[in-house]
């Protein structure tokens, strides 16, 4: 009896863990259900020491949402939950999802060369090389386009030359994901704006805009925090809000939160991917070992921009976060400092992932410290990787057994992996 009785806690657990009980707030007015810190079990002092570093960052506004509700809802000045302000970078991420709504409705093909939605010409290339830009190169910063260009930004075909085939160069170019917009233009036949009126906001209560600034080249996006927030709920559920579909291509989901190419596995379709092996920062041809955030829970994916425009998304526990502002302090095309302190308080906040505590009760690694090889005690086989203390993969399979007669003696991980639960695990090799 007691087994059964846990075996259903479990699988309740489970369920809320995998964005079952997600709220949804009203498409309409400023109710939004919220729960305290103290309800959820949370540090509150560390969640206020977290809050300290975030105001004093020069930030705007700092929202936490569990399971779809407010844990925290704090704005800074004369700002408040009415007022706008710009995504920059982040609305990259949004921008892809616009496209994934565009493509499951036949409007744009991903693998079409972006000449035909764009014009012949569009760029300085001779014909046979622009018909290689896909789509799909400018939604995974691909496109073989050269970003060391006098202004990178410049969509004119004069600042758009070549530096490599597409696909065998990833690099943060701004112009080729500008080009987007007349892109989904083109394919849906009406401004981008009122597209995603009828596709995206009207299904989800968002607000906001794209606007060009005369005499700039990048389409930004502004809305109030509230609709950054509802967006990753809408990311958090797959695509769904409540129980209206808004994506219904779980492939093109799938794209946004999986790594697009192999030069850059910390890049999706126009999103940044935490927990693989290495990451590529805007204006480098090098690949960095680990994690992108380091203290952040290795399943969050995120929006980021300019100046610290924020959102995150954990799905292994139901968190969405929101930061807007400013960050005169670090003038990084994308401030992945910034976006670590964050986590490096808010960890301290905020229990230990629950998933990773079910996968840790089910899942037991031994011998440890071990010599040839480790068996995962486990009813059914799990996908594992095994990486160095500097985060360089080394290995990875699925199954019950890694075999490490050919490692060094020292210290290890092995990343568990079985749908969206994921946890890490230290090891230690002995000498043979």
């Amino acid at each position: 009896m007691r087994t059964f009785v846990y075996l259903v806690l479990l699988f309740l657990f489970l369920n809320k863990a995998n964005g079952q009980t997600i709220y949804f707030p009203p498409l309409t007015g400023n109710n939004w259900e919220s729960i305290s810190p103290e309800q959820l079990g949370w540090n509150t002092l560390e969640l206020q020491r977290t809050d300290s570093f975030v105001e004093a960052a020069q930030s705007k506004a700092f929202l936490i949402l569990k399971d779809g509700k407010l844990v925290w809802e704090k704005y800074y000045g004369s700002f408040t939950k009415d007022s706008m302000w710009y995504w920059a970078s982040a609305g990259k991420s949004l921008s892809s999802f616009v496209m994934g709504l565009a493509v499951q409705s036949g409007f744009v093909h991903p693998d079409s060369s972006s000449s035909f939605y764009l014009g012949k010409g569009f760029t300085s290339l001779p014909d046979s090389a622009e018909q290689k830009i896909k789509v799909r190169h400018q939604l995974s910063m691909s496109t073989g386009l050269n970003d060391k260009v006098p202004d990178p930004d410049c969509t004119l075909p004069a600042c758009l030359i070549y530096a490599a085939e597409p696909g065998t160069r990833w690099a943060y170019h701004n112009a080729p994901y500008s080009l987007l917009e007349p892109v989904i233009e083109k394919g849906v036949g009406k401004n981008i704006n009122v597209f995603m009126q009828q596709s995206l906001k009207s299904k989800t209560g968002m607000d906001g805009f794209y606007f060009t600034a005369p005499g700039n080249y990048n389409p930004v996006y502004y809305s109030t925090p509230r609709a950054m927030a509802r967006f990753g709920l809408l990311m958090l559920n797959k695509g769904k809000w409540e129980n209206t579909p808004v994506l219904t291509d779980t492939n093109w989901y799938n794209r946004l939160v999986n790594s697009s190419q192999e030069l850059n596995p910390a890049y999706g379709y126009l999103w940044w991917l935490n927990g693989k092996s290495s990451y590529m920062v805007p204006g480098l041809q090098v690949n960095i070992p680990g994690f992108l955030c380091p203290d952040a829970p290795a399943d969050m994916y995120a929006a980021m921009g300019k100046n610290g425009q924020f959102l995150f998304v954990v799905p292994s526990q139901n968190l969405v976060i929101v930061r807007m502002g400013n960050n005169p302090e670090d003038q990084a095309l994308v401030p992945f400092l910034l976006a670590n302190q964050i986590w490096t308080y808010l960890k301290k906040a905020l229990p230990t992932s629950s998933v990773s505590e079910v996968m840790d009760s089910k899942v037991n690694l031994y011998p440890n410290p071990f010599t040839d090889w480790i068996e995962l005690e486990t009813s059914e086989p799990i996908s594992w990787e095994l990486y160095s203390l500097q985060a360089e993969p080394v290995a990875s399979g699925k199954g019950n057994q890694i075999q490490t007669k050919d490692l060094n003696p020292g210290t290890w991980f092995v990343r568990l992996t079985k749908g969206n639960q994921t946890t890490v695990k230290k090891v230690v090799k002995l000498a043979n």
